[in-house]
C-alpha cells in the first residue's frame, strides 16, 4: 500500500527592500503611538525633577512624534506604491472584487473561524483577505497623515514656516477638508487623530495574531517572511 508523503517547497514572499521597509514602518509606528500617548496625556512627565528640563518635554516629544510620523508615513506610501508598480508582486490584484477573489476571501474567514478545519485555497502567497486587511490599515495611515498635518499647521497661525509660505498654504489646500469631514472644529480633528491611533493598534495586535496562527496551524514558516524573505508551501507527494 502506498502512503503519500509531504515535503516543503521553499517560496519567497519578501524582497529584502521590502524586509527593511516592513521593519522601518514597524518600529516608526511605535515610537509615533509612544510619543503620540504622551502628547494627548504626559504620562512621563512627573518623573522628571528639573523644572528646567521639564518645559522641554513636550516640545521634544512633539518633534519626535513629527519626525517619525514623516518616516512612517513615506514607508507606508512605499508600501502603497508597491502594490500596484512591484514587479515581484501585485497585491491589487487581490482587491479586485472578481468570483475567485471573493471566494478566495470567504475561504480564508471560514479557516479562520473553524481553526484551520477549512482549508481550501493556496496559502503559498498573499491571499485576497490579508491584502484587504493591510488596505485597511493603508487608509488609516492616509487618515492618520491627513489629520495630523492639520494639525500640525494650525501652529502655524502665522501663514509662515521656515520655508516660505507655500508649505502652510499647501498644507491648508491639502487638509482643511478634515475640519469639516470629523465634526467641524479643530477639537474634532484631533479626537479623530486619537482615536485612529487606537485602530492601529487593534489593527497591529490582529496582525501578529494572524501570522503567528497561520505559523501554527499551516505550518508553513509564515512568521519568517518578515526575517528572510521565505516562506514553505506543503507538497504531498506519492
Amino acid at each position: 500500500m502506498k502512503t503519500s508523503r509531504e515535503s516543503y517547497v521553499r517560496i519567497k514572499r519578501m524582497t529584502p527592500f521590502m524586509r527593511v521597509n516592513h521593519w522601518v514602518v514597524a518600529i516608526s509606528m511605535i515610537g509615533a503611538i509612544a510619543t503620540g500617548l504622551y502628547i494627548g496625556h504626559p504620562y512621563y512627565q512627573t518623573f522628571i525633577a528639573e523644572p528646567a528640563v521639564d518645559k522641554y518635554v513636550m516640545a521634544w516629544n512633539r518633534w519626535v512624534h513629527f519626525i517619525l510620523a514623516i518616516i512612517f508615513d513615506v514607508s507606508s506610501i512605499v508600501l502603497a506604491y508597491l502594490y500596484f508598480f512591484s514587479r515581484f508582486e501585485k497585491p491589487y490584484k487581490k482587491l479586485i472584487p472578481n468570483s475567485k477573489n471573493i471566494k478566495e476571501f470567504i475561504e480564508v474567514v471560514k479557516n479562520l473561524l473553524t481553526f484551520n478545519r477549512v482549508k481550501r485555497f493556496d496559502s503559498s502567497h498573499a491571499d485576497s483577505f490579508h491584502v484587504v486587511y493591510f488596505t485597511i490599515f493603508h487608509l488609516m495611515l492616509a487618515w492618520m497623515l491627513l489629520t495630523g498635518l492639520q494639525l500640525y499647521v494650525h501652529g502655524l497661525a502665522s501663514g509662515e514656516s521656515s520655508i516660505g509660505r507655500w508649505w502652510p498654504w499647501m498644507l491648508h489646500l491639502v487638509t482643511d477638508w478634515t475640519i469639516a469631514a470629523t465634526g467641524g472644529t479643530l477639537m474634532d480633528v484631533r479626537i479623530s487623530h486619537h482615536m485612529t491611533m487606537y485602530f492601529i493598534i487593534v489593527w497591529i495586535m490582529f496582525h501578529i495574531y494572524y501570522v503567528v496562527w497561520r505559523t501554527i496551524f499551516w505550518r508553513e514558516g509564515d512568521i519568517s517572511i518578515v526575517f528572510g524573505g521565505y516562506k514553505f508551501k506543503r507538497k504531498r507527494t506519492a
